[in-house]
């Protein structure tokens, strides 16, 4: 016997008890045993079982609670802890989930040879000056398959991490990814000869970007300028607190509008109901959309033409008396007199005409590539299937002899940067079906021609970091989380969590296999943050004065 250790550990399954190991040391090999039932429930030297740490991990990342809640949670379930904790085992969490996926990357690259191999899907996402979070997704069998946080989109920084997918999956069938420089060279010089595709719903966002951005950005500082939502708001605000007073208001307006006569009685107060109507009903148009984002939803547009309608009905509205007294549509002059501004901006009316007249060609192109329909319901998780690459290809042909051919087009800068883009990605854009040999025979696989299915996964990532925290940023949420978090998708998938287990019935009992030197190398190894500007220097460039402290320093050093 080397030794007696006791300490204090809580478990959901049997809740805190006082743990006495007795360490045993052989007296010629020198080779220590200890306590292989303490060791199944509970890392060496932990105040918390596995089954805490996966019930943390599980409750922040997969159902995306904050850690006060999970500490309730806990709490009910006899397990006494702190936020501080939950937050640390959430991460541990993290770090036992990529040991585990590492070690089964083996089978995982078996399973998908069997299938006939795999189609790398490459994203990345990020904030302002945070760290560049890239992804890999095979999309035939929905697996995350490795991630990496850079200090940016560039060659260097990628291609590394594109050689480890390589070395520990193979090369795969094909690759799509979207039409950043940095992604795009590293593919090249890690994958040279791979099927290489572009996705046709970034392609396409990043011409109507280029196609449409200018007059949108000039539609959107117009609005603000005029503070027009914020004015609505006020009058909204107004009407609401008198109209809350009369009852039955809001059914004679319905009743009007399904052509039933109007009640005598509320004919002094339909002026006001009808503006109260109308602002909400422009104000609305700020959310207009179908879940795909700029360019294929235009809010700040939609909200700019409801306001020239809200506008041109008001005009027509204050001039009609219900009861032959014109003070009863003051209210409409009210309304009509803060938008009248805004109706003479020639900058603002210019922008719109102009941004109408492209819209109708991105649209037309939209509509050939079949991506992101008009109308559509399925937002990001549209992948554009149920159309061949075939008649795709052939309908965007047709819109390209269209284009070229409109007598404008010569002097349409924007029409013939569109054409430069489509021939630029031409051979990247139309994967043909790929032949693939497998145990079971020869089989046909299409890429998606996508890459939605990481996008999916990053929205519904700052959806639940929206979730738990309140904020609509997701900027401290990158810099905080360890890289491999997005691995926990991969639990959603049966097929994966098979292959992980490995013959074992719970997570808890595959996180206990793993040594404990090897989690505490790894979680120190998953805590280094790739700033652009060290943490260290960031708190020195905030100083009060910063340059002249910074020469006072080197003079006295000189001195």
């Amino acid at each position: 016997m080397q030794k007696t250790h006791a300490r204090l550990v809580t478990t959901l399954q049997i809740g805190p008890f006082r743990a006495v190991e007795v360490v045993l040391v052989c007296t010629q090999c020198r080779i220590k045993q200890r306590s292989e039932e303490l060791a199944n429930l509970a890392p060496p030297g932990a105040n918390f079982g596995y089954d805490v740490l996966v019930y943390a991990g599980e409750a922040l990342y997969r159902r995306h609670r904050n850690e006060l809640e999970v500490v309730d949670e806990l709490a009910r379930l006899n397990v006494r802890i702190s936020p501080r904790e939950v937050s640390l085992l959430g991460r541990k969490f993290i770090v036992y989930l990529a040991i585990a996926h590492e070690r089964s990357a083996r089978e995982l690259a078996k399973a998908m040879r069997q299938r006939g191999g795999y189609v790398c899907h490459l994203d990345g996402t990020c904030e302002g000056g945070d760290p560049f979070l890239v992804s890999s997704m095979d999309s035939l069998s929905e697996i995350v398959l490795g991630n990496v946080k850079l200090p940016s989109e560039d060659e260097r920084q990628i291609a590394p991490f594109l050689q480890g997918l390589k070395d520990t999956f193979g090369i795969p069938l094909a690759l799509v990814h979207d039409m950043g420089c940095g992604i795009c060279n590293a593919v090249a010089s890690v994958f040279p000869g791979v099927p290489d595709f572009i996705c046709h719903f970034h392609f396409l966002r990043d011409i109507g970007k280029d196609l449409l951005g200018e007059p949108y950005d000039i539609i959107r500082r117009r609005l603000i300028t005029h503070q027009i939502a914020t004015k609505l708001r006020y009058h909204a605000k107004q009407l609401r607190s008198r109209l809350d007073a009369i009852p039955g208001i809001i059914e004679a307006l319905q009743h009007g509008i399904e052509n039933q006569p109007l009640d005598p009685a509320t004919l002094e107060q339909m002026p006001m109901i009808n503006t109260y109507s109308l602002i909400l009903w422009a104000l609305d148009g700020k959310r207009q959309g179908d879940g795909y984002g700029f360019p294929f939803d235009r809010p700040h547009l939609a909200f700019a033409l409801r306001l020239q309608e809200l506008h041109a009905r008001l005009d027509q509205l204050k001039d009609i008396q219900l009861r032959a007294l014109w003070q009863d549509n003051g209210v409409y002059f009210k309304v009509f007199l803060e938008l009248k501004k805004l109706s003479q901006d020639a900058t603002l009316r210019k922008a719109v005409e102009d941004i109408t007249r492209k819209i109708a060609i991105f649209d037309r192109l939209r509509q050939a590539m079949r991506i992101a329909p008009l109308a559509g319901r399925s937002g990001l998780r549209d992948s554009g299937g149920g159309t061949s690459v075939n008649t795709i290809k052939h309908r965007v042909e047709k819109f390209r002899a269209w284009l070229t051919g409109r007598k404008d087009y010569h002097q349409d800068r924007g029409a013939q940067n569109m054409i430069t883009q489509i021939d630029k990605y031409w051979k990247k854009l139309f994967a043909d079906p790929i032949t693939v040999q497998t145990p079971a025979g020869p089989i046909q696989i299409q890429p998606q021609r996508t890459n939605n299915i990481i996008e999916q996964f990053f929205r519904d990532m700052k959806r639940g970091n929206r979730r738990k925290t309140g904020n609509g940023s997701s900027s401290r949420m990158l810099r905080a989380m360890l890289a491999q978090t997005p691995l926990v998708k991969n639990l959603d998938n049966p097929n994966y969590l098979k292959i992980l287990l490995h013959g074992k019935a719970t997570l808890e009992e595959v996180f206990a296999d793993i040594e404990i030197a090897t989690l505490r190398n790894e979680f120190k190894k998953a805590q280094i943050n790739p700033e652009k500007i060290p943490a260290s220097i960031k708190r020195l460039i905030a100083m009060e004065n910063y340059p002249e402290k910074l020469l006072a320093m080197v003079q006295k050093a000189a001195a």
